[in-house]
This record gives C-alpha cells, structure tokens and sequence, in this order.
C-alpha cells in the first residue's frame, strides 16, 4: 500500500527546502500541529501525517502485530522519510511520537538531521530509581478504564491532560480527538503507548536532538524530560513557561519560538 495515502501525509511549504516531518501524539491527528507547522512553511518544505488507525489514516492498514510495538510506528515515518525524499529531515514528535522519532533515528541515523522532541517519556511507569509519573496500578487502572468506557474516559482524561482549566475549550478538542478514534485501535495503542520501556534506546541516539518540557505536565513530568536530555548524547533541554502536556495547541508561540531558536543555531 502506498505509504503517503496509508498515513494521510499532506506536503506544505518550501518545496527545495530543508525538510520537517511532524508527528502527533496518541489519540490526536496531524491537525494539532496547525498552530506550529505553518510558521516553517516559509523555511522548509513541511510534511504532515496520521499514524495508521488516527485521524484520515487508512484504518484498514492496521496492523495489530506491526503496530504492538512503538518499532512499527517508527519504521512508518521511515517509510514516510523515504518515500517523499525528505533526508536528512528534522523530525518533531509530540508525546509518544518524541519516542517514535527517536526509535527511527537510532536505527537510520542517516535520515534525521535534528529530533524535536516535545513532551517525551521513555517509560511511563515509576521503576527503582527512576520517575516516570505513574504507578504500575495507576497505568493498570487507566487502561482498564479505557477497556470499559473508553468514550467517558476521553471527556474526563482529556482536561487533565490539557493541563489548562482556565482554557475548557482546549480539553473540549482533545476530547473530541479522542472520541474519533478508533476505540479498539485506541486501546491497543495506549496499551502500545503506557506500557514502553525505551530507556535503553536514548543513548543509541546520535541525532542533535531538542527537548521541549512543560514546567507542570502530568502525563510527562519535569523528572522525565530531565532524564531524557541526560540520556541522550547530543541533546538540548528548553522548559517552556507552560502547564499540561499539548504545548503545541496550548502555547504555540512558545514551542515556535524554541524550535526556531534551536534551528537557527
């Protein structure tokens, strides 16, 4: 199957420009990249897409076995990367997509010239001398709850994770995401998602990579991209002046402002 057409990729901007490829996180489509990606179009040839089972995607592309491991995923946006002829691309990942990104720069460092790495975590539960953000309990109850009522689960996580109560609006649309997708995809993918241990892939990554961190993230907390700037070799850590996990819909201006800065370097 066609790759582009399988993950609904969109090409935007400069076309003999540096490329960027920007991947969103679980239960979103490449729709939350609105407020960020345009402001690159003038500089680099922009390049959109939907992870298979996710907004426009071709549902019927996935795979429950390629996709039980953040691997299938990262070999999709190196499929992407080769199919449009965009290396070396800059890759920017948002949440779980941060550690797709890195997992396909780890195995074709050749293809990525930068990573942008927005509210990453390589593991999400706490483990010995390690913080995560959750108990092993708590994943194990969030994704019962998913099982049960995945619908009432989106409106109440969605919130939470916005992280921006005196915006409702933004956990509205979140919510909405949520609600569109897949539900059985869904809940293979946060099972895909909560469940990764990828810390000992940091360190095989040589990609000059940015880390965007939120001062208060509930789903990523500040521990988190702390550790990920430390474990990976080449890589630089903004804190951004911004609550909840989706910086990109919640403070555009910001992620804009560092990723331009750290480019520009």
């Amino acid at each position: 199957m066609d790759v582009l057409s399988r993950n609904n990729v969109s090409v935007s901007g400069a076309d003999d420009a540096p490329s960027m490829l920007f991947a969103h996180g679980f239960g979103c489509d490449k729709g939350m990249w609105r407020h960020v990606a345009p402001a690159f179009e003038p500089s680099h040839r922009v390049v959109l897409f939907d992870h298979v089972g996710a907004g426009h995607s071709d549902l019927s592309a996935y795979d429950p076995d390629r996709y039980s491991s953040l691997q299938g995923y990262a070999l999709d946006a190196v499929e992407i990367v080769e199919a449009l002829d965009l290396a070396p691309v800059v890759f920017v990942g948002h949440s779980v997509s941060a550690m797709i990104g890195a997992l396909a720069a780890a195995d074709r460092p050749e293809l990525f010239a930068r990573l942008v790495l927005v509210g990453p975590s390589p593991r999400y539960i706490d483990d010995d001398g390690y913080r995560g953000g959750f108990s092993q309990q708590e994943i194990d109850e969030l994704l019962e709850t998913m099982d049960g009522n995945y619908l009432g689960w989106s409106q109440h996580i969605a919130p939470v994770i916005m992280g921006v109560p005196d915006r409702p609006e933004l956990g509205e649309e979140l919510a909405g995401s949520f609600c569109r997708t897949d539900p059985a995809i869904a809940r293979r993918f946060a099972r895909t998602t909560f469940l990764s241990d990828n810390r000992s892939d940091l360190p095989r990554v040589t990609t000059p990579s940015l880390v965007l961190q939120c001062r208060n993230d509930v789903i990523a907390p500040m521990e988190v991209g702390q550790y990920v700037h430390q474990q990976l070799p080449d890589s630089h850590l903004v804190v951004l002046d911004a609550t909840g996990h989706c910086p990109n819909l919640s403070a555009p201006d910001q992620v804009v402002e560092a990723m331009q800065r750290y480019l520009a370097a």
